[in-house]
């Protein structure tokens, strides 16, 4: 099986050149102009299109099992709802439960993923610590390709990480030569306040923001960032939502520490005026966390990435329909976190970024693909467009429009968070492993074609930040008797 993409720009985070790309046997061949190909090569042509790698979303939740349901999109839906928007690849995330082995869970959540449409890898949670946790974290990454552990510093009472864990986790990773990565927000004071709002008699939607303020994700960013910097380890903070939890970062980066940032085109597009909407469903069907912020957050969002200061976009893809968010009706702690963006980020970080000026169509790529593939270790297999790489792409038509709705697009889920915003820049095609998977609105997503992909440990920050704590090393002082 063949693929010729013929007449379009070659976009990369670092260049922008007219050639074409052929692609067989599920990796790019040949890049250049008058390419020698087969007669049977399927032909695209993407003239007036620009070829770019597929997106990669770091921060999904597919058939999550959480807050008493589990989320809708399962593996196969999922994936191949991104297939339809241009993301070729997703990280997952493996959530063990309380006193349960890492490895009991991975094993569930491999199972899971067997259905997968595009490829996928997985972070892994660390929900508590015993010598357990320690021998599954080296497994993992010694014989299942994870480089990365994810770190819950919300949810009293489930899954969250004290800072015990988090120096335990820490130490390991580094060890290990695995990213820590951190959901920073200060479980204790969101229990507090949440249950200052029931208090109060603000049960509904509303209360949901006032209970998780933006000063409780900067102060547990600040705790994360500090923890890693005295264990000398790389650190990566998801879905970055308000300006505090991003003046920490870039303070740490100020002062050379290894610190990156995740930001979700959510957070980046929509203001948390819907929490106050009228209607309960609508309402509720926004409810995430970190949640919405204001407009100045947004603002302060789009200059951090402008000023890489965040160097990657997802979406925490976490779907749940009207009923299961019903649950929450009377109490807004009980409403399932999450909303869905895997079809969408794409189109909706090219409206409102290239569209705006705000990136550059080379920026779009390294937020949106290489810069994941590069922190996580899978560049360039992933995130880029060199003869060898996985043949992941996505052809994208800048000058194609969509209408985002719930009732057309392929989540399985009976909301959109972008309803109603029509937007300039669609991909026309999408190739996963070499196949269209995506031709002009007709997706050809096949179930359990997805492959897992390894991500190897110790990426190049590590033998850096090596040879920074070697110089660093305490020494004992030798004092004569």
């Amino acid at each position: 099986m063949s693929v010729l993409i013929k007449g379009g720009t070659v976009v990369t985070a670092d260049q922008s050149l007219r050639a074409d790309v052929y692609c067989e046997n599920g990796l790019i061949a040949a890049i250049g102009e008058n390419l020698e190909v087969p007669a049977s090569a399927e032909v695209i042509d993407a003239g007036g299109q620009y070829v770019m790698p597929g997106g990669i979303d770091p921060h999904t939740h597919m058939q999550l099992p959480f807050m008493g349901t589990v989320a809708s999109d399962d593996f196969y839906t999922g994936t191949a709802a991104g297939l339809a928007g241009g993301t070729t690849s997703i990280i997952d995330f493996v959530i063990p439960a309380p006193r349960q082995r890492l490895m009991d869970a991975w094993e569930q959540w491999r199972d899971w993923a067997g259905k997968a449409a595009a490829d996928y890898s997985f972070h892994v949670a660390i929900t508590w610590w015993d010598e357990s946790v320690h021998q599954d974290m080296g497994t993992l990454v010694r014989e299942h390709g994870v480089n990365s552990f994810k770190h819950f510093m919300a949810y009293k009472n489930a899954i969250m990480a004290d800072d015990e864990i988090l120096v335990k986790s820490f130490r390991r990773s580094v060890e290990l030569g695995a990213m820590p990565t951190v959901h920073a927000e200060n479980g204790e004071l969101v229990f507090q306040l949440q249950q200052e709002m029931l208090a109060r008699g603000i049960t509904g939607p509303e209360a949901h923001p006032l209970s998780r303020p933006p000063v409780v994700e900067g102060e547990a960013a600040n705790r994360a960032i500090q923890i890693a910097r005295v264990m000398n380890v790389p650190i990566y903070i998801v879905h970055v939502s308000c300006r505090e939890a991003l003046d920490a970062i870039t303070r740490a980066r100020n002062d050379g520490q290894r610190v990156y940032g995740e930001v979700l085109a959510g957070h980046l597009a929509i203001d948390d005026s819907v929490y106050r909407h009228q209607n309960f469903e609508f309402a509720a069907a926004h409810v995430m966390s970190p949640p919405f912020r204001s407009k100045s957050h947004q603002e302060a969002l789009w200059q951090g990435l402008q000023g890489g200061n965040l160097q990657t976009t997802a979406t925490d893809h976490c779907c749940f329909c009207a009923d299961q968010k019903a649950a929450g009706k009377d109490d807004f702690t009980r409403i399932p976190n999450g909303t869905a963006g895997i079809e969408d980020r794409l189109a909706v970080l090219w409206d409102e970024g290239v569209n705006k000026g705000r990136l550059t169509i080379n920026e779009f790529v390294a937020v949106t693909s290489t810069n994941t593939a590069r922190l996580f270790n899978i560049y360039p297999r992933k995130g880029s467009v060199t003869v060898g790489a996985d043949a992941d792409l996505v052809v994208w038509d800048p000058a194609g429009t969509r209408t985002i709705s719930a009732r057309t697009h392929h989540q399985s889920v009976d909301f959109n968070i972008f309803e109603g915003r029509t937007v300039t820049g669609i991909p026309s095609h999408t190739l996963s492993q070499g196949k269209v998977v995506w031709c002009n609105g007709d997706l050809r997503a096949e179930r359990g074609a997805g492959r897992y992909i390894e991500r190897p440990a110790f990426g190049p920050v590590f033998d850096a930040m090596a040879r920074q704590g070697e110089l660093k090393m305490p020494q004992p002082v030798h004092r004569e008797d």
